[in-house]
């Protein structure tokens, strides 16, 4: 990779303000949860700015980092944006109008998961509630052996509410999954390798080196066959292997059309 250069114009100050940072350099794209003095709590501005860099993602990059400032990659939801009623939450009674709220805010997760990019974690200390949704709805973590994942939702009488639940349950199983949410207790590094929730775990000072290396090793690999088969993956847990393996055909006999110009 290049040296990185931090975009310009007047998304910048947009994203500034909803405590994010975005970098480009070339096929990589950096989002930072820039907000240190608050543990990188998040704010309805934050999750709308992800949801604008997910749509405004220039069509050349194939990885995109998300990491967080400072000691902690979030510490989730600034609590404070409940004083006064909360925006969007004010009148549960209107559920349209929340629910239509709650899908605008999702939409800064769920960008994460498109075929045409690989999304990578990159995690230190706190990850809690929004942020541990926020790294569980990226393809792969790599984390640092100081982290904390913790749902924290049920706590605080909400329920997780930003995709976190279906990948959740995906990677550790309903029962743990239970365990987890309805605890809300913490799950170290050493834990969260061996049920599944992080791919790598190594020391604080290794991690973006460690996370670098990974960039390094993904854009090495065919762009699309990168795509393909994360279509693919991202199908198998639901598909017959009858409806699979059907996949998996189609899918080849496009890599080799591209491949021989067919």
């Amino acid at each position: 990779m290049g040296d990185a250069t931090t975009t310009t114009g007047p998304a910048e100050a947009e994203l500034a303000e909803a405590g994010l940072r975005l970098e480009l350099d070339g096929a990589v794209a950096t989002v930072t949860l820039n907000r240190p003095e608050r543990r990188n709590a998040m704010t309805f501005a934050t999750w709308r700015g992800l949801a604008a860099i997910g749509r405004s993602l220039p069509a050349g990059v194939r990885v995109v980092v998300l990491r967080g400032e400072g000691p902690s990659f979030s510490a989730g939801i600034d609590l404070g944006m409940f004083s006064g009623g909360g925006e969007g939450f004010a009148d549960g009674a209107d559920a349209e109008a929340t629910d239509r709220f709650i899908a605008e805010l999702q939409e800064g997760y769920t960008w994460l998961r498109r075929p045409d990019i690989v999304t990578v974690a990159a995690v230190q200390g706190h990850a809690i509630g929004a942020g541990f949704q926020l790294a569980l709805a990226c393809d792969i973590r790599v984390i640092a052996d100081d982290t904390g994942f913790c749902m924290k939702e049920p706590a605080l009488g909400l329920v997780p509410d930003l995709t976190g639940t279906k990948p959740l349950v995906e990677v550790v199983g309903i029962g743990r999954a239970l365990e987890l949410c309805l605890t809300a207790r913490t799950v170290r590094a050493d834990e969260a390798a061996r049920i599944g929730l992080a791919e790598t775990v190594v020391p604080r000072d290794a991690l973006d080196g460690a996370v670098r290396d990974l960039v390094e090793a993904l854009l090495a690999v065919n762009p699309g066959a990168t795509v393909a088969t994360k279509r693919l993956l991202w199908q198998a847990a639901e598909n017959t292997l009858d409806e699979q393996s059907a996949a998996e055909r189609r899918e080849q006999i496009g890599r080799l059309r591209e491949m021989f110009g067919k």
